[in-house]
């Protein structure tokens, strides 16, 4: 079995991806931290996770502008 996991294809990416994933949550009014937040309400990473795809496809929609 495949395993995919959250792995970049860029590892150096990788403090930019945890800079836009704090961003995209601030807009969306969840509270992140340094580290562990599997605290969180499948509701709150739902909409963290929305809110990250919106801003990627706003930014792709933008770049064909």
């Amino acid at each position: 079995m495949a395993n995919y996991g959250n792995k970049l294809s860029i590892p150096e990416a990788k403090e930019a991806m945890n800079r836009f994933k704090i961003e995209s949550a601030s807009e969306v009014g969840v509270n992140l931290k340094q580290g562990y937040n599997g605290d969180l309400t499948s509701r709150q990473a739902g909409s963290v996770g929305g809110q990250m795809v919106k801003k990627m496809i706003q930014a792709y929609e933008n770049s064909m502008k």
